[in-house]
């Protein structure tokens, strides 16, 4: 196994994966930019090294200093958590060159994936549904425009370089479609350096499911669907598993497929396969090829720790995983906490922690990275810990939740724990009537 890792990352993912590596007996290195040297994965590491300025792209995303952590604590292997550097493919590409080893697929299958339009061919090639919309991507105006009338309103404009909402436009109508596709075009030139979009068709009531992949040289296994269609503009707010509007036929043939296309490209580690569900009926939608913020819910339905997986998949090229051995049981829910005051448009709310008082107790786990004096600086993601809940089934989990969320104290910043309590409440929460659009139609808070 390895002796050392590298962890090019921080906050909450950060010390998830130092937790996996203190059990692998692996020791670990924290980078951190200045105004995260007293964080909590900086003080869990065996090791710590500042790589820059708060700006991520002079600490986090400054490959250079980072290259030079590496050289100078000795570690052999890099784990880039989800953000940042984990699905960068030159990142990636600088590692494998340099003989340390990334845990995570390699740089040829980070760029396969992550080229939105690529991955849309590769789906199709392998016999998953995909959605109706533009080959490739499209700079020009006119010939995008010609596409969207040929599919009908209302359709999607994506950057075809990222995800996470940004330059992700919706058009309803051929009067908008000229304003909104600059603006697409533009953000996506802002966030991701490439003003390249795609166009697909836009669903009225979606549901958002994805596919937990492990993958190694001999063997793909898949650890069931996550259920993420609880969000607001694109940014998931509670996942969970299992999901409860699929029927065991539906999950059979999309367990099936989604294997047999991580398989046939050759794919060794993580990964998430994402799509589209409406009217009984998938379209593929993307691929991350690295661990996701919702991890956990699977995690704690399968006894399976997904971050050693990864670290096991690195080392020795295979997972050691049957799909015979998986077996998921009961329901997970899992509840993002975000330093953002919801009344006031989910505005970030930096500042210091007074109070915290986490929940705990039966199948309840935190996973975060804040404690008493804990600072919450402006300049990066808002979600400062993650609530995961576990039940027999998906009442007792929604039960479960309620409680572990009235004992969550954190004081000194706005949070959106009052949020989660009212969605958990929701009616059409537990009759699991609702999709991805439910939260921007429906004034929650």
């Amino acid at each position: 196994m390895f002796k050392k890792i590298l962890i090019a990352n921080r906050g909450e993912i950060a010390v998830r994966i130092i937790r996996a590596c203190k059990e692998w007996g692996i020791s670990t290195v924290a980078i951190h930019s200045d105004v995260d040297k007293d964080s909590m994965h900086v003080r869990l590491a065996d090791e710590s090294v500042c790589v820059g300025s708060h700006q991520p792209i002079n600490s986090y995303l400054n490959i250079p200093a980072i290259m030079s952590a590496i050289e100078l604590t000795g570690a052999e292997a890099v784990h880039p958590g989800y953000g940042f550097l984990s699905e960068n493919s030159e990142f990636s590409k600088i590692l494998e060159e340099n003989k340390i080893k990334f845990i995570g697929p390699s740089s040829k299958h980070i760029k396969m994936m992550g080229d939105k339009i690529q991955a849309k061919k590769i789906a199709k090639e392998y016999g998953l549904p995909i959605i109706e919309g533009s080959e490739g991507g499209i700079i020009n105006k006119d010939e995008a425009k010609k596409i969207s009338e040929k599919i009908g309103y209302p359709v999607l404009i994506k950057a075809a370089g990222g995800g996470g909402g940004k330059g992700m436009k919706i058009v309803n109508k051929s009067e908008e479609f000229e304003n909104l596709f600059l603006t697409a075009k533009s953000e996506a030139k802002k966030y991701f350096g490439n003003d390249e979009v795609y166009i697909e068709k836009f669903f009225q009531n979606p549901r958002h499911i994805e596919v937990q992949i492990l993958s190694g040289k001999n063997r793909t296994v898949h650890l069931h669907e996550r259920d993420c269609s609880v969000q607001r503009r694109h940014q998931k707010l509670i996942e969970e598993t299992p999901s409860p509007i699929l029927n065991n036929e539906i999950r059979k043939d999309l367990f099936k497929r989604t294997v047999n296309m991580v398989e046939k490209i050759g794919y060794e580690g993580a990964g998430t396969v994402e799509f589209i569900y409406e009217d009984g009926k998938f379209y593929f939608l993307e691929m991350n090829t690295r661990v996701q913020v919702e991890h956990p819910v699977t995690e704690v339905v399968t006894g399976i720790d997904i971050v050693k997986e990864q670290i096991h998949i690195a080392f020795t090229g295979d997972t050691a995983l049957k799909q015979e051995d998986i077996n998921p049981r009961g329901h997970a829910i899992e509840c993002r906490i975000n330093a953002e005051d919801p009344s006031k448009n989910f505005q970030p709310s930096p500042g210091t922690i007074g109070m915290c008082h986490q929940p705990s107790g039966f199948r309840t786990r935190v996973d975060g990275a804040i404690y008493q004096g804990y600072k919450v600086t402006p300049y990066y993601d808002s979600m400062i810990c993650k609530l995961i809940c576990h039940g027999r089934n998906r009442s007792e989990a929604i039960q479960r939740m309620n409680r572990s969320l009235d004992e969550f104290v954190i004081e000194g910043i706005t949070t959106t724990i009052e949020l989660h309590k009212k969605l958990i409440k929701h009616e059409k929460f537990i009759n699991s009537n609702f999709n991805v659009t439910w939260l921007d139609k429906e004034k929650i808070i």
